[in-house]
């Protein structure tokens, strides 16, 4: 299940939005100002935010550089919510990092499709960086300068060769190892639910206990984790 941050000082607003979003299957965390914003990103990272732009302590244009700055934010699917509606407003939106505008009064619908779109793009570019680690993963175990230069000069090693290495046991109990396996190939929730036979919820459940025993924050941290120690999903994957 996606975890969206819904950041407006109208509470009315923000309350009304998450309820849609609750709705549509969404998770919803929701501040009302930038500073409050950033805070929660650091305590457990969204997979995208939608802002308002006129807030009090910190506004959305300055919640969103700080944002962009910072190791786990540069990626994350960012959307303007705002009344500033002029062309001018949505150029600096945009300079600023945003990856779409809704300008208020808006349509719910559309602010859902938006978010669909944003995260459809969000799991294409992961699926891309998974399959760029499936590449380099031969060199993930050792990554000397003689196994670099042996890439390059060289065919590329058979499927069955590509790790030397012996990757350790998981700390996993078996429905989460079988999670594991498919968020390293880059999976949404929905579709591990649909293969696995079991809710989004409990997915969730299951990826939120993996990412706390390997002691790491988000998936894409999750997929380096896998493909720098070896852990190659089985070949019926």
């Amino acid at each position: 299940m996606k975890k969206i941050l819904v950041v407006d000082d109208d509470k009315t607003l923000r309350a009304f939005i998450a309820r849609y979003l609750e709705n549509q299957g969404y998770t919803v965390q929701d501040a009302s100002s930038g500073i409050e914003a950033l805070q929660l990103f650091e305590q457990a990272p969204p997979d995208l935010v939608v802002s308002d732009v006129i807030m009090p302590e910190m506004d959305g244009l300055e919640f969103c550089r700080r944002l962009r700055a910072t190791r786990l934010g540069q990626l994350v699917p960012f959307i303007f919510l705002s009344g500033k509606g002029e062309l001018e407003d949505r150029i600096q939106g945009h300079s600023m990092g945003a990856d779409d505008y809704v300008a208020k009064p808006f349509e719910p619908r559309e602010l859902v499709a938006k978010i669909e779109a944003q995260l459809e793009r969000s799991r294409r570019i992961h699926c891309e960086i998974v399959r760029l680690m499936q590449q380099l993963s031969p060199l993930a175990p050792t990554g000397s300068s003689n196994e670099a230069e042996t890439l390059n000069s060289s065919p590329a090693p058979a499927a069955s060769s590509v790790s030397a290495v012996t990757p350790k046991a998981l700390p996993l109990t078996p429905a989460e190892a079988r999670v594991f396996w498919e968020v390293i190939q880059g999976l949404t929730n929905k579709q591990i639910s649909d293969r696995l036979f079991i809710s989004p919820r409990t997915v969730q459940s299951h990826l939120s206990n993996i990412l706390t025993k390997l002691e790491l924050e988000n998936r894409s941290q999750l997929v380096r984790f896998a493909y720098e120690r070896g852990y190659q999903p089985p070949a019926e994957a």
